[in-house]
């Protein structure tokens, strides 16, 4: 039997790593090349994408995709990681005297193009290493803030000194770092105390399987995404076995679709199974990752 070979949408539950998470994948799929395409904190659930097989390397065009989250923001307590697991840092009784109108006011600073600080505990790289790890070791960590867009942020629910919220917001926004950010708004502190992530671009947390459901080699099959329908919101090229052979030899082909943007990733189809993903340059597509057989999920 072919090794699977596709994308599964996880539900990760609060505790295990995104690693853990794809260790038991590979040992429930049986196969050795799973990975996955964006990280969730032990703390927080939800929506993981899990890619198996040769499909691996397709995990670059997930990683820039929108996110969605239900976050819960605890006034009153700011932490060194922004998060539940951190050491708490300062406490602040002010959140009893947080008024509605405070709230919107210091979530509209949040809202669209923002400048946003990573928290040192992350995975940032200076100087090739990540910053949490020189901050374990006791090294003064100072990460310059970088542009991120937060599409929707909206309150869910009040309940001082928590405030749950839903946000959708670009590839790279840290919502730890908007639950800090929110705290010292109002000049009380707080930080993220769950997290929860329901969509990534086009998928869904809805249609996500629990980790447990996938335990074995025909549960993992069955709820594989191909790789042609996980890449379904590229633009699609069709062609038959001539042209299959010319872009496995890494050749170009001719395209008249000049509606599809330069630079922006093509689907090469055959039999409607994902033969490459290409980039268009002028009337020519050029191969950019093949797949000598087209991964499916047979």
């Amino acid at each position: 039997m072919t090794p699977p070979s596709g994308i599964l949408l996880v539900d990760k539950p609060v505790g295990p790593t995104s690693h853990d998470v794809v260790g038991k994948i590979r040992k429930a799929a049986q196969i050795r090349k799973v990975g996955h395409a964006g990280t969730l904190d032990p703390f927080a659930s939800g929506l993981l994408l899990v890619l198996l097989g040769s499909a691996t390397r397709l995990s670059e065009y997930f990683l820039g995709m929108d996110k969605e989250y239900e976050a819960t923001v605890h006034l009153g307590v700011e932490t060194a990681s922004h998060d539940r697991e951190g050491e708490i840092v300062s406490e602040d009784s002010g959140w009893k005297e947080v008024r509605i109108d405070e709230l919107e006011a210091a979530l509209e600073l949040l809202r669209g193009r923002i400048s946003q600080r990573p928290p040192v505990y992350s995975a940032k790289k200076i100087q090739g290493e990540a910053a949490h790890r020189r901050v374990r070791r006791g090294e003064e960590v100072k990460l310059e803030p970088v542009e991120v867009e937060v599409y929707d942020l909206t309150v869910l629910e009040v309940e001082l000194p928590r405030v749950r919220l839903e946000v959708r917001c670009s590839s790279g926004t840290y919502i730890r770092a908007l639950a800090r950010d929110l705290g010292r708004s109002l000049k009380v502190g707080g930080h993220l105390s769950d997290l929860r992530r329901t969509a990534i671009g086009p998928f869904s947390g809805a249609s996500a399987s629990s980790l447990d459901a996938l335990s074995d080699p025909e549960a993992i099959r069955a709820n594989l995404l191909p790789p042609a329908l996980a890449l379904a919101h590229f633009p699609s090229f069709e062609v038959g076995p001539e042209d299959a052979a010319r872009i496995r030899q890494g050749q170009f082909l001719s395209i008249q679709r000049t509606e599809v943007p330069e630079e922006a990733p093509v689907r090469v189809l055959l039999d409607g199974n994902l033969l490459a993903v290409a980039t268009r340059e002028g009337d020519r597509l050029r191969p950019r990752k093949v797949f000598e057989a087209g991964p499916a999920n047979d």
